[in-house]
């Protein structure tokens, strides 16, 4: 396996380390050698994890590779997190007490090289306490526990038959919520049909979570946001969540879902990635007009049509003031975008999504003003080209098993992917057109049948 250390800049590293190549930042996020490379694992000691940095693309990317990144993305988030706190078991607070006791000094300095000491008297220490981050190191302190048990912030109780508990994570003054409000009644309604007691919560339940069985996010989701935050919380104390953390992260990010595409060659229009030191290549090489986009855009936010080389360098330099990188691509006009829903695998609606009249995108952005959409009508699967549908069942499927929706455009009788999205709309009379109280149904059917899978009431599929 290759092994990589990745850093600012390779001539300010002082140590040679056998069997190691150390490379720049830059260099391993442009460098084809790399997208095209397999199995390698990749140290990324790049000086900040900063959302959107170039610290925070070598391990997005790395995991869009294939490579194994440490730390991960996942990591990354959590140590932002000020409610994440790493517990110490009893065996490592007693180890630490029996290593340092000997110690008569006030101040003392325990010095940990990737797990090891320089004093062997240390060395099982820091073995443990290197050992206490791994890849996946997980929150575990409840920030409200206090409150909860002493009965301050106790959920109301009735009397019940429902076996599990589902909690719906909405904004109700979201202005494009996913799900609109007769959505989220039949999401209710179809959970108790399941026997499940349903509870609409906001961002200020985040202390909440663990009293649920499984958690339903129907608020629009991004990284730096607490449906994150509630995703990974929700993961950690054993919830079957939608959409999972993964998904945010993975679908959120379109630097990410580029590099997946092209590395499983999946059609899809044709993708630069645009940095500064690019920027002129890239105008010369991608065509105009062409797309730019902000790497977490939605709702058509974000994302621009540009006619000429220096419109593009004008608007790259702004989108590259808040990420050091964005996505050019090819601009590819149709009348309608294909939208798959595709859930736990499987195909489960398809829409067509018309363009704005006069508009290249399905929203146009007025300033202040409302949104203006285009039409929107629900498809029934079998009437959906069948390349249409094997090629979101493609995209989807690198992401995970949760709830996705994969817009698609068909160009002179080809498919080709425009983005896999987490959290995608699910509105009556759009998304519910063909299948109704069904489509509900099915995906409560779905959060039944894993809390099942998980509580050893059902086995696995």
């Amino acid at each position: 396996m290759s092994v990589f250390i990745v850093v600012n800049n390779p001539e300010d590293w002082p140590l040679h380390v056998h069997g190691a190549e150390v490379i720049a930042a830059k260099t391993y996020l442009s460098d084809p050698r790399f997208s095209d490379m397999r199995g390698a694992k990749v140290f990324n000691l790049s000086r900040s994890y900063r959302y959107q940095s170039l610290g925070y693309y070598v391990s997005l990317l790395a995991e869009a590779r294939g490579h194994k990144p440490l730390p991960s993305v996942n990591t990354i988030q959590d140590m932002k997190s000020q409610t994440i706190t790493r517990f110490v078991s009893d065996d490592l607070f007693e180890l630490i007490q029996r290593s340092l006791a000997p110690i008569k000094s006030d101040d003392f300095v325990l010095s940990i090289y990737f797990g090891s000491n320089l004093a062997k008297r240390y060395a099982r220490l820091s073995l443990n306490l290197f050992n206490l981050i791994p890849d996946d190191h997980q929150p575990f302190v409840i920030s409200m526990a206090s409150e909860y048990f002493s009965g301050k912030r106790s959920r109301r109780r009735t009397p019940q038959t429902e076996r599990y508990d589902l909690a719906i994570l909405h904004n109700p003054s979201e202005e494009q919520p996913p799900s609109d409000a007769k959505a989220i009644r039949k999401f209710i309604k179809a959970a108790q049909q399941l026997d499940f007691s349903v509870e609409l919560i906001t961002k200020n339940d985040y202390g909440r979570i663990a009293e649920f069985d499984a958690l339903l996010i129907r608020e629009t989701t991004a990284v730096n946001h607490h449906t994150y935050r509630f995703a990974r919380r929700a993961k950690v104390e054993g919830l079957v969540v939608i959409d999972d953390p993964d998904s945010i992260l993975k679908c959120c990010n379109k630097v990410y879902l580029a590099e997946l595409m092209q590395r499983h060659r999946i059609p899809a229009p044709q993708t630069s990635i645009v940095n500064r030191s690019n920027m002129n290549a890239v105008s010369s090489s991608i065509g105009m007009p062409c797309i730019l986009k902000q790497p977490d855009s939605a709702f058509s936010q974000g994302v621009l049509k540009v006619d000429s080389r220096p419109e593009f360098l004008s608007a790259a330099a702004r989108l590259l003031e808040k990420s050091d990188l964005i996505i050019a691509q090819e601009f590819m006009p149709t009348e309608f975008d294909w939208r798959i829903g595709v859930f736990n695998r499987q195909p489960l609606f398809a829409c067509r999504y018309y363009m704005v009249g006069g508009h290249w995108q399905i929203m146009q952005h007025n300033g202040g003003e409302k949104a203006q959409e285009g039409f929107s009508e629900g498809v029934a699967l079998e009437r959906v080209p069948p390349s249409v549908t094997a090629t979101a069942l493609k995209a989807a499927n690198l992401i995970g098993d949760g709830l996705y929706g994969v817009d698609l455009k068909e160009v002179d009788s080809k498919v080709y992917v425009m983005e896999v999205n987490d959290n995608p709309n699910v509105d009556h009379d759009i998304e519910d057109a063909v299948l109704g109280n069904n489509l509900y149904l099915t995906i409560t059917r779905g959060f039944l049948t894993r809390i099942e899978e998980r509580k050893g009431e059902r086995k696995p599929r």
